[in-house]
């Protein structure tokens, strides 16, 4: 078996200086410097198990005169299952620690770009990359093994409780999940200029205890390049936007903004707000909500299908879909989310000033236990770069800005 190594700039070479295909990430990036304890090392080490009790021996270090440490994880049991391969939650024999490894098929026809991408983050609200070595088994099949931290549930589990028990999700709840998605994805789309393009309750990962809430799975992650075409055929079914199922090629991160206001509607009404079994289905069950899309609202989609005749029908009032309970901030924010045309859809960083988040701002405020919120506001200087100075008064309230001394406000 070659030794692999990765060069940072154009993804996994291997030893016979073959690309196996990242693509290129902005020269910028590839100056972001990843943190020691991330050090990639590509050993290449047996993994045909992922059985319960199997043990996976691997090395990080040993380069700029570290020493080598010997690195050994334990498969406790499969924790999620995909097309792409398998996730385990494993044990760290030396640390105790426990963390989830996403063993990805190494298939040399395919792009991936999860590793190069998941290498360039460092957010509070996104799933963090330990480490990652490659294994290959007796069919000869090479795996890269991606070691992540392990979070132990998903807001996809957290809805389906609430519905077992016939109850609405707490709206503290909502308004603290739906703020950490957008927080994370303003990181993404304006720090990293990443694209998510699977976001869904499944790949929201939440802590039970401290309600802190990781983007997982960058599996689709792609950084978008405008007049670059991409793939259509993104994102899972129900969270779809619009353009997509129009088949748009050149779309941008105002589909991750669409698919976050899926979600962000099935945390309120505890089921998915756009079902369908195809695209068709789902475009139908977008039109009964917003109503036909206008031939300019087509356009914005994808030009191509603006002679399509569509059936005529009016727009349902948002309050109606969600009740006279619902807060008017929710359904306005729900709204502002979830337009035809993406670029009338609010950014992440306009979503996280929006007045249905001042509960979070509020010094007072508690998870419904007395316990304190988790970190809304711990933000780094380059999570801020560029805000305006009245957008930054807004999003940081008065008690947490020495976390954030670096703003002068």
């Amino acid at each position: 078996m070659a030794s692999v190594s990765v060069a940072p700039s154009s993804g996994l070479v291997d030893a016979s200086g073959i690309n196996i295909g990242v693509d290129r990430l902005p020269d910028e990036m590839n100056e972001m410097k990843i943190s020691d304890d991330k050090e990639v090392e590509a050993t290449v080490v047996d993994g045909n198990g992922t059985e319960t009790g199997h043990i996976i021996v691997t090395t990080i270090g040993g380069r700029n005169g570290q020493p080598k440490k010997t690195i050994s994880y334990m498969a406790e049991r499969v924790v999620g299952h995909g097309s792409f391969g398998v996730v385990f939650q494993a044990k760290c024999l030396e640390t105790g620690e426990t963390v989830a490894i996403k063993k990805v098929l190494q298939d040399k026809r395919y792009k991936n770009r999860e590793l190069q991408i998941i290498r360039l983050l460092d957010h509070p609200n996104v799933i963090c990359l330990k480490h990652c070595f490659f294994s290959t088994t007796d069919k000869d099949e090479l795996y890269l093994n991606l070691v992540l931290e392990y979070v132990p549930e998903t807001v996809h589990r957290v809805v389906k409780h609430y519905n077992k028990m016939n109850q609405r999700m707490p709206l503290i709840y909502v308004k603290l999940y739906m703020y950490q998605i957008c927080r994370a994805l303003a990181y993404l789309h304006t720090t990293i200029g990443v694209c998510h393009r699977d976001i869904k309750p499944q790949n929201l990962l939440v802590n039970p205890h401290t309600h802190q809430l990781k983007i997982c799975d960058f599996g689709s992650a792609k950084v978008l390049v405008k007049g670059e075409p991409n793939i259509a055929y993104i994102c899972s079914r129900y969270y779809r936007a619009p353009e997509l199922i129009f088949g748009a090629t050149e779309y941008t991160t105002g589909i991750d903004i669409w698919s976050a206001g899926c979600v962000f509607a099935e945390l309120l009404l505890g089921q998915p707000l756009f079902p369908g079994e195809s695209g068709v289905d789902q475009l139908v069950e977008i039109i009964k909500v917003l109503g036909t899309p206008t031939r300019e609202e087509i356009k914005c989609m994808n030009p191509n299908y603006t002679e399509f005749k569509f059936p005529q029908i009016k727009a349902h009032p948002w309050h109606k879909i969600f009740g006279k309970r619902m807060p008017p901030e929710a359904v306005d924010l729900v709204s502002r989310f979830l337009q035809y045309s993406p670029n009338l859809r609010c950014t992440a960083l306009e979503a996280l000033i929006h007045p249905f988040f001042d509960e979070l701002r509020d010094p007072n405020s508690r998870l419904p236990n007395g316990r304190f919120l988790p970190p809304l506001f711990n933000f780094k200087p380059h999570e801020l770069k560029g805000v305006p100075m009245e957008t930054l008064l807004k999003l940081v309230p008065e008690h947490a800005r020495k976390q954030c001394a670096f703003l002068g406000l």
